[in-house]
């Protein structure tokens, strides 16, 4: 198999184990913080991705969300969510992403990201990206035509109080062009790239982020503008916080210009 088909394995055999997990009892497993938690469907989710990984890519590395990082010591790097949206999750609501992604010195290149409750798989070579739905390939195809923008507000808040997505949000400016959406899992950032989501935007350290490698893939191969919250470049190549990924460049020039406003010179670049 090549790195995408291995990708897109790893994460299928994780939704597989998500599916069959939802609805049941599942067993909370506290991360120290209030709100911050997995359950045993996240762990053996995520076992089922790193068996595969392990077997098809034994010489490369892996970081996974529940195991941290295993594995060799070179510039390939997969990372693992395997159950992006554990609240949603255990809340019984089905709107969760399992992500697999490989970056490659640093720099996220080929992704996989499974809708387990919706039959879809969204994919990245690097170059090409699409979706498989009910085994039908269909291309991606980013609009900003929906205006609805998609926003991460679970902390921490590592810009703050340069940038906040509650202000941002409540923002005159942004409120007569765009519209807020909040859905809890970066599944959200798949769609961005097929035109049902104008923009994402989260703030935090996204260098060798689980959550967002393999959305971050698929959004660039599928031509949408993918920046940090400066409008600077991501990991490896840059140094700031944040994401703002929008189907298209007028789209994110216009988030851009909010955020810039609100922020002034305070937000890190």
């Amino acid at each position: 198999m090549n790195d995408v088909e291995v990708a897109r394995s790893a994460a299928i055999a994780g939704s597989h184990i998500v599916r069959q997990r939802f609805g049941r009892t599942t067993t909370r497993i506290e991360k120290g913080h209030a709100f911050e938690f997995a359950t045993d469907a996240d762990l053996d989710a995520e076992r089922a991705i790193v068996e595969t990984l392990r077997r098809e890519r034994p010489s490369d590395a892996v970081l996974g969300e529940e195991s941290g990082r295993t594995g060799g010591e070179g510039n390939r790097l997969w990372l693992v969510d395997p159950l992006c949206g554990t609240t949603n999750f255990a809340a019984g609501v089905p709107l969760v992403a399992v992500n697999v992604g490989l970056a490659v010195a640093g720099r996220p290149i080929v992704g996989a990201v499974v809708d387990p409750f919706h039959d879809e798989l969204f994919w990245t070579d690097g170059t090409a990206a699409g979706m498989l739905r009910n085994d039908e390939s269909l291309p991606l195809v980013p609009s900003g035509d929906s205006r609805a923008v998609d926003f991460n507000l679970e902390p921490p808040y590592p810009s703050a109080p340069g940038f906040s997505a509650l202000a941002m949000m409540g923002d005159p400016a942004f409120t007569r062009t765009f519209q807020p959406r909040v859905t809890s899992t970066s599944l959200t950032l798949t769609w961005v790239a097929m035109g049902r989501r104008a923009a994402y935007v989260t703030d935090g350290h996204l260098a060798d982020h689980m959550h967002f490698a393999a959305g971050i893939a698929i959004c660039r191969a599928a031509g949408c503008t993918v920046t940090d919250l400066s409008g600077g470049p991501l990991p490896p190549d840059g140094n700031g916080h944040g994401l703002l990924a929008a189907a298209d460049e007028s789209t994110h020039a216009a988030l851009l210009a909010i955020v810039r406003r609100l922020a002034g010179d305070r937000l890190a670049t």
